[in-house]
């Protein structure tokens, strides 16, 4: 997976879950849980979903690594 198919994966996984989410006012270094008001379940979803989608392992010790778009891409990209 690169750069552009793991972002893709995040924003499309991200908006299932906020459907109404704007990414243009979300900068790649931003926090989007915060800016997308995810609450702990929100997130738990997010990452099954990623972590499904990519066929890769996600464990807690990497939620951390998710805090991000630019982490998050990151760690997609890393793991496939």
């Amino acid at each position: 997976m690169n750069h552009d198919q793991a972002l893709a994966l995040v924003q499309e996984v991200l908006t299932e879950i906020v459907p109404d989410a704007d990414f243009s006012a979300i900068g790649p270094d931003a926090d989007y849980r915060a800016a997308l008001e995810l609450d702990s379940l929100d997130f738990l979803t997010l990452v099954e979903r990623l972590s499904q989608r990519a066929d890769c392992r996600i464990d807690e010790d990497d939620y951390p690594r998710l805090a991000t778009l630019a982490d998050s891409v990151a760690l997609l990209v890393e793991r496939s």
